[in-house]
């Protein structure tokens, strides 16, 4: 992929900014961070260069006088939310997370539960995380919330919420992902902390929208389509406008509540010190991009991408038909289709041909390799196996794989764990191809070609079994499915 993005630019600039915010609140400065801090996967597909820790190794610059509070919705962990990219619970997420702070050497002590209601998955949560020897507090829903401000700033509002102790200047607020309650808990120690007589700031750390790209500009379109779940809308910031008669581009979540944070501030200060969302703001990256083209092919890639897997998502009974309409629109004002990501096509012709599943990769340089289903291989399998023997230089007739590797696998896939098809699977194939590379050159050279297919996108005929698809995630490949069943042949 071409790169478009300057990381090390990023690094720079981005620290200074955030320093210079810290120093304009004396005291306490809750920080929101928006998105991952590392692991952003989503990122760095849509900024060609941007690397998925870069927000933490910009973190670790100022790790001496700074806490991080994680933030994860009740509702969230009652209907059991995933990830996408690792697809794991957004409860397990906390859990990790908080294990990888530590390991940074970031301070992690407290827990904040947005939203709280009854609920014995909750409970049961909040349980364990006091085991783990954590702060946890409870922050409840507000009704008539962000309009209700008089409510809102009392007791019955931010009020009754859970006061998180702290201890360092820099209080950075996070979450597994987006709609968790980040900004809400800033808020309600903003509002506490005035109760108390500290001035404490707020300040955003918000990577998408890119406020300083056009409304319509595929890496802004590509948020709203990873956003697509929360109904997020990207917009021009009226507030912005009115202050400097300048166009800004931010979100309506973030204007809606607007109002609210410039009410908290003038009670603590008589004046807020922001005029629009945008100035609350410390995001540079548009600043960093360096081949605009290549942004925003790489984002128009991503709207696809997203497309299947809202897709997907609708046939295993996991998502919406309203998040696959909405991304389709986003598709159209894009100016592209299904057909514009070069593996669909090609997987479709070839399961079409065969009248069997089929699989399409693309190499690094533009090379299309399709696999399909056979005896001994499955079509995925198939496929990723074809990608290594191309990227070794070793000609397709060429076996890698032994006879010796491949049948005491089936063996086991047969006859001890009761499977009516012997063909292997992505992570079998990967095994034997590892067996055979102790006694084969040919094999170990096509072994060795696995980091390349890094990014690599992938795309099937039909939905994958849970094995491949966590294989084709543990390679950092790029996966899109037709959301259709595979189905299987009686025997």
């Amino acid at each position: 992929m071409k790169i478009g993005f300057d990381n090390e630019k990023y690094l720079k600039i981005q620290s200074e900014h955030i320093k210079e915010r810290i120093s304009h609140f004396e005291g306490k400065l809750y920080l929101e961070f928006g998105g991952k801090l590392f692991d952003d996967y989503h990122a760095s597909r849509v900024l060609p260069g941007f690397m998925p820790d870069s927000k933490l190794r910009m973190l670790l610059q100022l790790k001496s006088e700074a806490e991080v509070v994680m933030v994860i919705c009740a509702e969230d962990i009652e209907r059991n939310k995933k990830r996408g990219d690792l697809a794991i619970g957004y409860d397990e997420d906390v859990i990790r997370l908080i294990g990888k702070y530590r390991e940074c050497g970031l301070q992690v002590n407290s827990i904040v539960i947005s939203r709280y209601f009854k609920s014995a998955s909750v409970d049961q949560f909040m349980h364990r995380l006091k085991k783990l020897k954590l702060k946890v507090y409870k922050h409840y829903k507000i009704e008539g919330y962000p309009n209700n401000i008089p409510l809102i700033m009392g007791p019955e509002g931010y009020g009754r919420n859970d006061y998180i102790e702290t201890t360092m200047p820099l209080v950075i607020i996070t979450a597994p992902g987006p709609g968790s309650g980040k900004m809400a808990t800033c808020l309600s120690q903003l509002y506490q902390d005035s109760i108390k007589g500290i001035k404490s700031g707020y300040a955003k750390f918000e990577t998408f929208p890119v406020w300083n790209l056009p409304l319509k500009h595929c890496v802004n379109l590509a948020y709203e389509a990873a956003t697509a779940d929360l109904n997020d809308v990207n917009m021009i910031d009226p507030f912005h406008l009115a202050a400097y008669d300048k166009t800004t581009v931010n979100y309506n979540r973030d204007i809606e509540i607007f109002p609210v944070l410039n009410a908290i501030f003038e009670s603590i200060y008589g004046e807020s010190p922001y005029k629009s969302p945008t100035d609350m703001g410390v995001n540079m990256v548009g600043y960093c991009i360096t081949d605009d083209e290549a942004c925003q092919e790489a984002s128009k890639q991503e709207i696809i991408r997203r497309y299947y897997k809202a897709c997907d998502a609708v046939v295993r009974e996991t998502g919406s038909e309203t998040e696959v309409y909405k991304i389709d629109l986003l598709m159209k004002q894009a100016g592209i289709g299904k057909d514009d990501r070069a593996v669909v096509p090609a997987a479709l012709e070839r399961a079409e041909k065969e009248k069997k599943p089929a699989t399409a990769i693309e190499l690094p340089d533009g090379t299309i390799v399709t696999g399909g289903s056979t005896r001994l291989l499955g079509a995925s399998a198939a496929a990723l196996l074809n990608a290594l023997k191309i990227l070794a230089g070793i000609p397709h007739e060429t076996k890698v794989i032994s006879p010796e590797a491949i049948g005491p696998i089936q063996k086991l896939k047969t006859d001890y764990f009761g499977s009516k098809n012997p063909a292997l699977h992505t992570d079998e194939v990967l095994i034997a191809l590892s067996v055979s590379a102790a006694t084969d050159e040919r094999a170990r050279l096509a072994l060795e070609q696995l980091p390349k297919l890094r990014s690599c996108p992938v795309h099937t005929s039909v939905l994958l079994a849970e094995t491949d698809e966590r294989t084709f995630g543990k390679l950092k490949m790029d996966l899109t499915s037709e959301p259709v069943f595979e189905i299987k042949e009686k025997r």
